[in-house]
């Protein structure tokens, strides 16, 4: 497997993301912008498949980076990002077409933070840097037995709007571990078969091909769930031209579909104190 010092630092990342935005209006969400990014730099797939810490989750080396890059451009000024997790450029941003990347680490450098600064924690896909918890649910989700992990994937797609779901996953059975029907708006049904990969690694295109070969004649849809990622050939196949299209869920998105749903997720807002001195007040007494 290729070494993490192949992959571009995040400074060289710094200027791809400001064209991914650029090519995407000015505004895109994370995997909107990671994708273009990974494009405009030429990627490779060996390259994308490196994962950050195997040990804490599906988190590639690369998305790792492009997320200390966005940081650095945030504090920097050149990008924002809205509570949505959506990511566009300042009227500043889209001033510039390129970045000193060193100019923008030495101005980050400079600012004093009284907490936790961008250089302390890249932000991913919340303002708030939530990995922590991310990190505990992911773990959480690999130590589970994989009959419970389709019973976890059975309840979310209920809760998402689905109807007869039921798990079939069966030896023999080309993968497929359940099926369920999507209804629209009380008026469209689709009939969709999923399948659960729970594992860290990278889903290949071979598996999605083969995921294709087992739907085909069984379903309109396909839904292929995994707690890793998939690399980008395929991402390909999953949408290619003439053939069934497979909707892929991976782990990120598979815990924000959890937090969402609040299944097997606690979410507590906390409200924090902020006390001001009135000082025209007290010396006017």
């Amino acid at each position: 497997m290729i070494e993490e010092n192949n992959v571009p630092t995040f400074e060289k990342l710094m200027n791809p993301v400001i064209h991914a935005l650029k090519q995407l209006g000015g505004s895109g969400t994370i995997e909107e912008i990671n994708n273009k990014a990974v494009e405009i730099a030429g990627l490779t797939d060996e390259q994308l498949e490196v994962l950050h810490d195997p040990n804490k989750g599906s988190q590639t080396e690369v998305e790792y980076r492009l997320a200390w890059a966005r940081t650095y451009l945030k504090k920097y000024g050149v990008l924002e990002n809205s509570s949505r997790g959506v990511w566009a450029l300042t009227s500043k941003g889209a001033q510039l077409d390129q970045v000193n990347p060193q100019m923008v680490k030495k101005a980050v450098s400079q600012q004093k933070q009284s907490k936790v600064s961008a250089v302390d924690v890249p932000e991913l896909d919340s303002p708030n840097g939530e990995v922590p918890w991310r990190e505990e649910l992911l773990d959480t989700l690999l130590k589970m037995e994989p009959s419970a992990f389709e019973r976890l994937i059975q309840r979310l797609l209920r809760e998402s709007g689905f109807i007869q779901v039921e798990v079939t996953g069966k030896s023999g059975d080309g993968g497929i571990d359940g099926k369920g029907i999507m209804r629209l708006g009380g008026l469209l049904s689709f009939h969709v078969i999923f399948q659960c990969k729970r594992y860290q690694g990278s889903v290949a295109v071979n598996q999605v091909r083969d995921f294709r070969g087992a739907m085909i004649g069984r379903a309109d849809k396909g839904l292929l769930i995994t707690t890793g990622n998939f690399t980008k050939d395929a991402v390909k196949e999953a949408t290619r031209d003439g053939a069934p299209a497979i909707d892929l869920i991976d782990g990120d998105l598979l815990i924000e579909k959890l937090k969402e749903l609040s299944l097997g997720v606690k979410t507590e807002k906390v409200e924090v104190e902020k006390v001001t001195v009135n000082k025209q007040w007290l010396l006017s007494i």
